[in-house]
């Protein structure tokens, strides 16, 4: 490195993580042994979302196989402020022996662009790099990548809804055939953030001569859109085993806890990238295909605070179920995009807490960086989590409005 001692980028407060329309600023740090030679230093900031992957093609002849790529970009932004020297690069400043710091400041986007995103063929990144360009020689270069969060407010009204699904199986052996294995299951509401946990309640019913073992997992299904075509990668996290239910015997679950841990929220709102989460149900079945339902979940980024005063819990009877979910559906609006979220309209919380995704870090030195850089370019994107989350049951489901209108009368 010569005479630079130290190069880095420091966010102020050391804040790293933003949501859309936020101030992105903090300080360029440049630490030297002597006098340098530059033409600027300058300071950018990108967003990126990006797709790649390969498939194997064969030819059908002699020429044997080849490998077709798949990509796609979409640049949500590019900045550029220039810290010290001229902006064109054409002048030869010189920055003394010494410590020094330059502070500079970026305006996030207000909206259209996407939570943060590290995945197997593809990623949804922002990032600042800082560049000391140097007269005839290799520019010096340092990056730090930082989480942007598009918010998904789990308080939504659509997102209080449970959600609920059936299946039922006959098994067949030679000639025989058994009774059913039936399996009903809802969760508590839609939406969760990490951290949290889905109550699962469900009902499994075993007229089988087999012993079955019913399961619960959280799947996550990543799906990259490149070139007219697409690409998935299904992940599990947390599983959750029942005890054996034996022929002729019925079971159920009563606000089984399913714990979230710190995994990407929901992404729906990319062209590229998208993530879905479900809780799928498994009743697994000795010498037959298992039996499974799944109940579709979103992750989102701001944790629920209170339950609405007319919430209601599902009654375990599937014709009251579908009968408020029915007119529920008839009565509210479909969620607006996040461009349409108005954040100063929340109410004053708590600032919310991170953790680090549990996929881990990542290496954000990309084709466009030339060289090496400077300091640690690992990246792990932290997500919105609630600690010591406490699972509290909603009211007993009534027909009976509990706070009802002063001097209303009933219709």
């Amino acid at each position: 490195m010569g005479k630079l001692k130290a190069f880095e980028i420091i966010f102020d407060g050391n804040k790293a993580v933003f949501y859309p329309g936020q101030e992105v600023s903090g300080k360029c740090v440049v630490d030297l042994r002597g006098d340098m030679k530059m033409k600027s230093l300058r300071v950018f900031m990108r967003g990126v979302a990006k797709v790649h992957w390969t498939e194997s093609r064969s030819t059908g002849n002699r020429l044997g196989a080849y490998t077709e790529h798949y990509n796609a970009e979409i640049e949500y932004f590019f900045k550029k402020q220039v810290l010290f020297g001229g902006d064109m690069g054409e002048g030869r400043e010189v920055l003394a022996e010494g410590h020094h710091e330059f502070p500079f400041s970026f305006q996030l986007p207000s909206g259209g662009i996407s939570t943060s995103f590290e995945g197997k063929y593809g990623s949804i990144r922002y990032w600042l790099k800082a560049e000391v360009e140097k007269p005839w020689t290799f520019n010096h270069k340092t990056k730090k990548a930082f989480t942007v969060i598009s918010p998904i407010d789990i308080n939504r009204t659509e997102y209080m809804m449970a959600v609920e699904n059936s299946i039922e199986k006959t098994l067949c052996c030679w000639c025989c055939t058994s009774g059913p294995i039936s399996l009903y299951a809802h969760t508590d509401r839609k939406g969760y953030c990490p951290g949290e946990s889905i109550a699962i309640t469900a009902d499994f019913e075993n007229l089988s001569s087999r012993t079955i073992i019913p399961h619960a997992t959280l799947h996550q299904t990543q799906t990259f859109i490149a070139g007219g075509k697409s690409r998935s990668r299904i992940s599990k996290f947390t599983i959750v085993t029942g005890l054996a239910i034996q022929p002729g015997r019925t079971a159920n679950w009563d606000a089984q806890l399913l714990k979230i841990p710190a995994v990407s929220p929901s992404i729906i709102n990319s062209c590229l990238i998208r993530v879905d989460y479900a809780v799928r149900l498994t009743l697994q079945i000795p010498g037959a295909y298992n039996l499974s339902v799944d109940l579709p979940v979103v992750i989102g980024t701001v944790p629920l605070r209170t339950r609405p005063s007319n919430y209601r819990t599902l009654s375990s009877n599937v014709e009251d179920l579908s009968r408020l979910n029915e007119s529920r559906l008839e009565f509210y609006p479909p969620a607006p995009p996040y461009s349409e979220l108005d954040l100063s309209s929340l109410p004053d919380e708590p600032p919310p807490t991170y953790a680090e995704c549990v996929e881990g870090s990542v290496d954000i030195t990309d084709d466009d960086d030339d060289g090496d850089i400077i300091g640690d370019t690992r990246f792990t994107p932290m997500y919105a989590y609630v600690h010591d989350y406490q699972y509290q049951p909603p009211p007993a489901y009534s027909e009976v409005d509990p706070h009802p209108t002063p001097g209303g009368g009933q219709g």
